[in-house]
C-alpha cells in the first residue's frame, strides 16, 4: 500500500496543467510505486479531496472537467482573477482567433477551407496560433480532393473555457438572435 495515497493524488491533480483523469492517476501511481490500485479506490480519495476543498474559507476547489479533475479558483474570486487576466492580456485571443475557434468548436471535424468559407477571410494565422496555444488539434485528413487536414478542439480547449464537455457549449439557437437575420422572418 502507498503511504499518503491521498496526498499523492492531490499533488498530481495540483501539478497537472490540464484536467487529469482517475485512470491517468492510477497509471502514474502504479508506475511510480509498482503496485496495483483500483480506480474506485482513487475515486474514493478524490471524493475526500473534493470535500476538503469545498470549504468556504478556501479560494480554490477541486472541479470535474473534461472527464478529469483540476484545481481551480472558486467563482467568488473571478473578478480579481479577471483583473489578472486583463493585466496579462498578451496571451489574449484576438477576435479573429475567437471566431475561428468558435467555428471549429461547433463544426468539428472541419477543414481550413470550410472555416474560411464561413468566415469569408483567410484563416492561416488564426489556425496556426490556435494550434500553438494547443486549443485545437489535427484530427486527421479528409477524404475530399487534396486530402485537407481536419481540425477539432483539444482537451485544453475544454479546460481553458471551464466546461466539462462540448455538450456544455451554448446551443446556437440560444446565442443567435432574430435581429441578426436579413429579411422578414414571418414569411
Amino acid at each position: 500500500m502507498i503511504n499518503q495515497l491521498e496526498q499523492h493524488i492531490e499533488a498530481l491533480i495540483f501539478a497537472s496543467e490540464q484536467s487529469i483523469s482517475s485512470s491517468e492517476i492510477q497509471t502514474i501511481l502504479q508506475n511510480t510505486f509498482n503496485t496495483d490500485l483500483a480506480v474506485e479506490e482513487i475515486d474514493k480519495h478524490i471524493d475526500r479531496i473534493e470535500s476538503k476543498y469545498s470549504q468556504e474559507d478556501l479560494a480554490i476547489g477541486l472541479f470535474r472537467l473534461n472527464n478529469g479533475f483540476q484545481f481551480l479558483s472558486k467563482a467568488t474570486y473571478y473578478p480579481v482573477i479577471n483583473q489578472l487576466q486583463i493585466h496579462r492580456s498578451k496571451k489574449k485571443l484576438s477576435q479573429a482567433a475567437l471566431e475561428t475557434l468558435a467555428i471549429i468548436a461547433y463544426r468539428e471535424p472541419i477543414t481550413k477551407l470550410e472555416v474560411e468559407q464561413i468566415r469569408g477571410v483567410n484563416c492561416d494565422y488564426s489556425i496556426r496560433m490556435l494550434l500553438e496555444k494547443e486549443l485545437i488539434i489535427i484530427l486527421g485528413k479528409s477524404d475530399a480532393l487534396g486530402k485537407p487536414i481536419l481540425y477539432g478542439t483539444s482537451p485544453l480547449f475544454l479546460d481553458h473555457f471551464g466546461i466539462h464537455s462540448k455538450a456544455d457549449l451554448p446551443k446556437l439557437k440560444e446565442i443567435v438572435s432574430e435581429e441578426n437575420f436579413i429579411g422578414n422572418s414571418e414569411e
